[in-house]
């Protein structure tokens, strides 16, 4: 009985999809844990201490990528690492490096509006018992949207004046732009809860409605992890042109009739992987040429290895925690509220 239920362990942990579900699901309780801990951060200090305290966790930084690429810029121009939000900037590091050796595992493996997004296709194709795809006069100029807003940031972040991008680091906006974030969030308006809810209904009909066409991040990540070695290879010899890749493919990329899949939107979720019936035609690669390969565990291993390495790193040389104090909390969130 035992050896029966272990093997129905194993079966289901060979499952490549399932190590990924297993992984995003680590990283949702990470990430609402961070939310609930800030929440009660901000409310002991809104209540003057009335509500349990919780120490700030600097890993909500991660929802702070301007801020994040702003500190990036200052460091390059000046050596200076600046301790305002160091978390975001090793966050941001940490997703980048993603990038550049796992193509866009971020998207697919941790960020939670990816997770948001898969699950309401999938749940738009329950429903509805299809997905739409747009054609490709209109899906080419909506996906560059993401792209557009994308230079539209670093050109504003790229072409201020080290003076200018200091003052910003070091403003009280800046500080408490975590605060604010939250503050959004709780306090959102009739307009952008709107178009959220728009988003999200969109994003029934069409795989990664937000993910394909609007988000500058992702559009970063998609266009570094261009340069990334490893890539789902396929090898034309034993595919069968059953098309399945295809079909599960939630970026809508013709794997089938790749050799190598290149494109920005590939997020390395290797649901083709999983969904192909040969053995060994569908692999994640480092090399077109060599046979040799890595499994979705093996993947995830690398992945969650890297963020847990670099996130300890930061943490015992000092550089995860701001340096913004609790005093300095209390008076910023006292003035935000006008008390």
């Amino acid at each position: 009985m035992a050896q029966k239920e272990k093997n129905k362990f194993v079966q289901w942990f060979e499952n490549g999809q399932n190590v990924r579900h297993l992984v995003q699901a680590g990283f949702l309780i990470l990430i609402l844990w961070i939310g609930y801990e800030f929440y009660g951060f901000v409310r002991y200090y809104e209540t003057g201490g009335q509500t349990p305290y919780f120490e700030r966790p600097p890993g909500v930084e991660g929802f702070l990528p301007l801020s994040s690429l702003m500190g990036i810029r200052y460091f390059f121009l000046t050596g200076n690492f600046n301790m305002i939000h160091p978390a975001g900037m090793v966050l941001f590091f940490i997703f980048f490096l993603f990038a550049i050796l796992l193509k866009k595992g971020f998207c697919s493996w941790v960020c939670p509006v990816g997770f948001l997004s898969e699950y309401l296709h999938k749940l738009g194709h329950k429903i509805f018992g299809r997905n739409f795809v747009l054609p490709k006069w209109l899906d080419y100029p909506l996906r560059s949207l993401k792209y557009i807003l994308l230079l539209f940031f670093i050109w504003i972040i790229f072409t201020m004046p080290v003076d200018d991008v200091r003052s910003f680091i070091y403003s009280d906006y800046n500080k408490i732009a975590d605060i604010q974030m939250l503050k959004f969030f709780m306090q959102i308006s009739a307009f952008s809860l709107g178009v959220i809810i728009v988003i999200m209904i969109l994003s029934l009909f069409i795989k990664n409605f937000w993910c394909r066409y609007l988000c500058p991040y992702g559009a970063f990540l998609g266009f570094f992890s261009i340069f990334s070695p490893l890539k789902v290879t396929r090898d034309p010899e034993s595919c069968t042109d059953c098309r399945h890749c295809t079909d599960a493919c939630p970026a809508n990329i013709q794997v089938h009739s790749k050799l190598r899949i290149k494109s920005d939107e590939c997020m390395a979720c290797a649901e083709c992987v999983t969904a192909c019936p040969e053995v060994n035609t569908l692999k994640l690669r480092f090399n077109k040429k060599t046979k040799h390969h890595i499994s979705i565990r093996v993947y995830a291993i690398i992945l969650v290895g890297l963020f847990v390495i670099i996130t300890g790193i930061a943490m015992l040389t000092n550089h995860w925690k701001s340096s913004v104090t609790p005093n300095n909390y209390k008076e910023m969130i006292h003035k935000l509220d006008g008390k």
